[in-house]
Order: C-alpha cells, then structure tokens, then sequence
C-alpha cells in the first residue's frame, strides 16, 4: 500500500485585527478538512491569526491576549488533524512571525521566521525578530520542514532544514500581489527543490488589506521542479495535495494546475478583490463614484460593480458648461449597461456662486487653473455630501499617471476614501477597458476611442497639459518603478526637455499624493507604503 500524507492548503481571506473572526474561520476549515476532505494536515497562510499584515496592532498589549486566547482554541481544535497555522508570537520581550504547529490537542513545534523583508512594502524588522532555528517534524511518517513566505527567498533556510532531514517542505505566506508576482514565487519554489531536492508545498493569503491585495495562487512544486498544482487566484478555497512515497522517498503527487491568468485578467482581479474588501471590511454599505463619461471613471465604475454589485453603487454626473453633450450621454449610457443608478446635479450654481464671491479678490486676475480647480472642488463636495447622508464611500477615478505628475485636484477629485486604479497608468487603463468588455459589455465604445479630456475649459485636452501616454507612461516607469536618472531615460530614446518637465512634476507634487486616498497596488511600486519620497526636496 502506498504511504500517503494527505494536505489541506487553506487559501483564505483573513481580516487584519480581528482576531476572533480569523480563529472562527481556521476553526470552520480544520473541522472541513478532516471530516470532509480526508486530510492528514491542513496549512493557513503566514500570520493567519492577526491577519497580514497587522503592522503596529502588534504593539497593543490587548492584541497580544487576543492571540494568545486564539491559539488556545486552534490548538484544541487540532484533533485528528495536525494544523500549522501563522501567527505573531510574544515571547522574551521579542515578537516573531511564527507558525505553530499542532497536533492532539497540544503544541509539537514553532517555527520563527528566519528572514525579515525590509524593502518594497515590507518592514518586517521593524516588528520582528528573527528566528535561526530549523523545525522539522515527522506527520504521519513524513519529515515536514517549516518555512514562512520571505524564507524561500534565499536558500539558506532550506537548506538548513534540509540539513535538519526534511523530506518535504511545507511554506505559509502572505505574498501580496503585484504584476508577474505569481511568476516570481515559482521561480523562488523551483530554485529551493532544485537545490534540496525537495518537494515543495505553498499555502497563500487571498484578500485585500488597505493598498495591499494577495492573490492567493497556492501551488506545489515537485522533486522535479514541476509546478504539479496551482490554486485560483483571488479566490478562497480548501486545497488538497498528496504527498506520496515512491523508491527514491516522498513527492507531490499531479494535482489541477489552474492556468495563471495573464496580466490584464491579473491586474483587473486584483482591483476588484481590494476594492471588495476595502469596502466591505470597513463595513461601508456601498460606494459612490462621480461618473463623467471619461475613461477613468468608466473603469473604476465597472471595477466597482464587479466588486460590489449594482445596487451598492451609485453615481452621480455633475456637468458644468463645459461638459460636452458626448459625455452627458456615455455616462448615462454606461449606467444603463451596468444597471446603477446614476443622478445628474448640474455644478453650474455652485460655480458661478464661488466666482462671485471670489470675485473682488480675483479683481484684475486672468482665468487660469484656478477655475478649473474649483469646478472638481464643487463635485468633490457634492460627492462627499452624498457618501456623508449614505454612508457609502467615495470612489475616486484618479489614476497613476495623474498621481504622478499631479493632474488632479485635491479637494476635488482627489476627494475620497478609496482610490480603486491608482496604480494603473493611463495606458493600462485602455488595456483594462478592453480587457473588460471582452467579458461582457461594460465601458461604451466611445468612452475608450475618444480623446481624453479633462472638460474644465472649452475644448480642453489632456495633451494641452502632458505629453501624450505612450510617452508619458514609459517615462514614468522608468523613474518611479527603475528609479533611472534623466540621461538614463534620454538613453532609451526620449527627449531630454521632455523628461526634465515630466520628473519635475513628479518632484514637486509631492505633497498632493500625500493627502490622495489610498488604492490598490498592482505595479513594482506603487505610491503608498513603497513609495517613500520626501515633499521637502532640493534634488
């Protein structure tokens, strides 16, 4: 008879903080995984517990009572069934990224995390200390090596439990999402079993917290360096993996391998399961978006359905007198297609009201941005007037490129709560709206092919302001995400004047995207918690 180890990876979504509703959910899949899918272990991803990542909830003495008291009831629960579960572990005045090991209702093993990230949107060492130690433990006569999320980045923790005499590698985390991430972790999986010669099994995070998205993508790797199952991304789910024993010791067995989705169908996952959970885990009724007929508001409306379903959105057209009657009709178009309610409030007195009663200061003054800023500060109000008497929070539609060289109006459009395509740049905007229509019609023809406009000024025009987006955007890359200086980018075939303007205005708008609401991470570098810029600066 074959020996067999039968593993449960439990790919969910945990809530930062709220400790007693995480160990509800752990309690609900370890009972699943024994009784109903046969397992011999089931995993939970790198700080299940306190959700990932709990940042300086750590620090409160009423968050470590909580956990303890958790651990209490998952370690019970771990009956027939032997559990590794992540979470944040106090123990002589240090704190560690831990996993806990039970097995018959009492503790077999913990393991502390051996490497911290500090980079990107990591600050694991600001919180934690490391481990060194390697924990290998025998279940069901399989000798399992414990690993956490950042520890199969480097060989060195494999190898040590390698050296310990691991059979097989079993690694939680809490991996967030980010264009071709899926990609890099196997890379990393595939280096530690070519290196050890060890099968690899891998249980992540899926879920949104603030700016940051896990996409789940749990897989398993083996002796062979094959990927032999992939989970779905941004999707929950209780996954089995058979560990089996042949001659030459213990492999993965061949399981689904669902096809990783492409970066389009990735990145549009991605806003829709943090635009979810933003709302949702903030306990927020709906959203409300000011819909314009542009492009932008176009895709953050079709995001937010997607998320939250027509009757949580609803969206307002505010026109002014330079409001085109093309737009008037797409955002009303657009509503339709997607079933929201959309009610239209005209900005015209509330304009001409401010002008007047600015109008002795402006005395001898020419019509500049000015104007245009208080026409977006009039809808901002609007809009925060409505989410204020609803209760549903505002989606803004500003996206990266906008960020990034502040074409945007704080107070204005930048007035909100939740920010759902901050990260995309303008031309994945367009590549977004067409991936989505693909699916089923969502985003009017005529919204996508249309020049863009800000429609602030008679026949305004994007390009009136910014260079076109297939110049922009690769610019923008090149610094913000490369961090190349301007004769590295002129190098790549831009002109030099062009780029000086456009870092300029990344420098000096600075301070704007320190007061933009926060949004979903999709890039290498978002603006956010990896963009550390100072607002001061002589550079």
């Amino acid at each position: 008879m074959t020996e067999r180890l039968r593993v449960c990876l439990a790919q969910l979504n945990m809530h930062v903080g709220a400790i007693d509703a995480n160990t509800d959910r752990l309690l609900a899949a370890i009972a699943r995984a024994r009784d109903e899918l046969g397992c011999d272990v089931v995993a939970f991803p790198e700080l299940a517990i306190s959700g990932y990542p709990p940042e300086d909830l750590l620090f409160h003495t009423g968050m470590r009572v909580r956990i303890e008291q958790a651990l209490e009831r998952v370690q019970h629960a771990a009956e027939g069934i032997a559990v590794l579960v992540g979470f944040p572990e106090y123990r002589d005045g240090l704190i560690y990224n831990a996993a806990a090991l039970f097995e018959h209702g009492r503790t077999r093993a913990v393991y502390r995390k051996e490497v911290l990230p500090n980079y990107s949107v990591f600050d694991e060492k600001r919180y934690f200390a490391p481990g060194d130690e390697a924990v290998v433990e025998s279940l069901g006569g399989v000798a399992l090596g414990v690993q956490v999320c950042e520890d199969i980045w480097q060989p060195g923790p494999c190898a040590r439990a390698h050296a310990a005499g691991a059979e097989a590698l079993l690694v939680i985390n809490g991996s967030p999402f980010r264009i071709g991430a899926q990609a890099l972790r196997e890379e990393a999986m595939k280096r530690r079993v070519h290196e050890t010669g060890l099968p690899l099994l891998y249980v992540n995070l899926v879920g949104g917290q603030d700016e940051l998205v896990f996409d789940g993508g749990s897989a398993a790797v083996n002796r062979a360096g094959q990927v032999v199952f992939r989970a779905p991304a941004f999707d929950e789910g209780l996954h089995v993996v058979d560990l089996a024993r042949d001659a030459r010791g213990w492999d993965v067995l061949d399981g689904e391998v669902v096809p990783a989705p492409g970066v389009e169908d990735s990145v549009y996952g991605a806003l829709v399961t943090g635009t979810r959970d933003y709302v949702d885990k903030h306990g927020f009724p709906g959203g409300v978006i000011g819909l314009s007929g542009g492009i932008d508001s176009a895709l953050t409306l079709a995001v937010a359905v997607d998320a939250l379903g027509a009757d949580r959105v609803r969206c307002v057209m505010m026109p002014s007198r330079y409001t085109s009657e093309m737009s008037v009709e797409d955002a009303r178009l657009q509503a339709s297609m997607l079933g929201v309610r959309l009610d239209e409030l005209s900005i015209e007195q509330m304009f001409d009201a401010t002008l007047a009663t600015l109008g002795p200061l402006f005395e001898g003054f020419a019509p500049d941005t000015t104007e245009e800023n208080i026409q977006s500060r009039c809808r901002g109000m609007l809009l925060m007037a409505l989410s204020n008497k609803t209760g549903r929070i505002v989606l803004t539609t500003g996206n990266k490129s906008e960020m990034a060289v502040g074409y945007a109006t704080l107070y204005g459009d930048m007035a909100g709560g939740f920010a759902p395509i901050k990260d995309c740049s303008k031309t994945l905007v367009y590549r977004l709206a067409r991936h989505r229509n693909a699916r089923s019609p969502a985003i009017p023809e005529r919204v996508i092919t249309r020049e863009p406009s800000a429609e602030l000024r008679a026949d305004q025009k994007d390009t009136d302001s910014l260079p076109p987006y297939d110049v922009l955007d690769p610019i923008l890359e090149y610094f913000i995400e490369d961090d190349l200086s301007v004769d590295e980018i002129c190098a790549r075939g831009f002109d030099k004047a062009t780029v000086g303007r456009i870092l300029a205005m990344v420098r000096r708008n600075e301070y704007k995207r320190r007061q933009a609401p926060p949004g979903v991470r999709v890039s290498r570098r978002a603006f956010g918690r990896d963009w550390r810029y100072p607002i001061t600066s002589g550079y």
